[in-house]
């Protein structure tokens, strides 16, 4: 029995893995908030510490935390949309990214932020999804994936201020290398295509 390409007998569409999982995601954070509120003990204590090594920790920790409710609701709508779009291309394409960007962001903003905060939020992914979708068709050169990226940027390119230092109480390291972490991401999943267009083609035979 044959199957079209990509799919396989009992397995749900891509589009709607895509959405069980950024829904999941984002369900398990507020889960986490809730948690947070109830309990005696701060979770955010859990966050990124800068330079410590007791801190480093926080690398794993800090995208799944918020200091409230307000946060997190901040940054819910960016993550079902980003997050969505990163995945629907492809789930392990996605979750690969989503990995590069989570260690990258993390690692970058205990390198360099202040010393005396603790840092905390799912905004490192937000920033770093939105670079992986703005650049990844550039790298690629798929048409498809140069326009959503030019969608994105044009809906959700303003947040990119945030990379710059303003509020003290806003982790700028964390958007920044969280948005480092997107292009990096974008250009080693996409070494593949890269590869492909360096690679000269092979003349066909006469003779067939």
């Amino acid at each position: 029995m044959t199957v079209p390409d990509g799919s396989r007998p009992g397995l749900r569409p891509v589009w709607q893995r895509a959405a069980l999982l950024i829904a999941g995601f984002v369900a398990l954070l507020y889960a986490i908030e809730a948690v947070d509120a109830a309990a005696p003990a701060e979770l955010d204590t859990a966050g990124i510490e800068p330079r410590s090594a007791d801190g480093l920790w926080g690398v794993l920790f800090a995208p799944v935390l918020h200091a409230d409710w307000a946060h997190l609701s901040a940054n819910t709508i960016p993550l079902l949309v980003l997050g969505f779009l990163v995945l629907v291309s492809g789930i392990g394409r996605g979750l690969a990214a989503t990995a590069i960007i989570w260690v990258v962001g993390g690692l970058g903003t205990w390198l360099t932020a202040g010393a005396g905060f603790v840092h905390i939020g799912a905004s490192i992914l937000v920033f770093g999804w939105l670079t992986y979708l703005i650049t990844r068709g550039i790298f690629t050169r798929q048409a498809n994936q140069i326009v959503i990226g030019v969608i994105v940027l044009f809906v959700y390119g303003s947040i990119l201020w945030g990379v710059l230092p303003s509020d003290p109480r806003v982790s700028w390291q964390g958007h920044l290398f969280g948005a480092v972490g997107g292009v990096l991401a974008a250009w080693l999943l996409s070494s593949d295509e890269r590869r492909r267009r360096r690679s000269p083609a092979v003349p066909s035979s006469p003779f067939g």
